[in-house]
């Protein structure tokens, strides 16, 4: 596996990091404190996990004033899209051959 794609995994393995990184995607730019009230956990910890998230290439901040904007890279996932269709295709090839399989034990 790529280091890139790696570090992908490992960073969206974490249930909180994975929930911060759809709120991103799903609402938008976010700052700190917006993704605080809807984490419940502490302002401390929702900034390390970003900090992973940034280090991934998945979210990219904007400094505004004293604050912080969030907002998640897309594009990031890029090299798990190419993972999934590579593994994709190896298992719908081994179920078609499974399929061909059961259907001689049939005959």
């Amino acid at each position: 596996m790529e280091p890139q794609t790696d570090l992908l995994f490992r960073s969206l393995a974490d249930p909180t990091r994975r929930a911060i990184y759809e709120r991103l995607a799903r609402g938008g730019e976010q700052t700190v404190r917006m993704l605080t009230e809807q984490a419940g956990i502490s302002q401390p910890a929702v900034s390390k996990h970003l900090a992973v998230l940034k280090s991934a290439g998945l979210v990219r901040d904007r400094p505004e004033g004293r604050q912080t904007h969030y907002s998640a890279n897309g594009e990031a996932l890029a090299p798990l899209a190419g993972w999934m269709r590579e593994y994709g295709a190896f298992w719908k090839g081994r179920f078609d051959d499974l399929e061909d399989l059961l259907d001689r034990m049939d005959q």
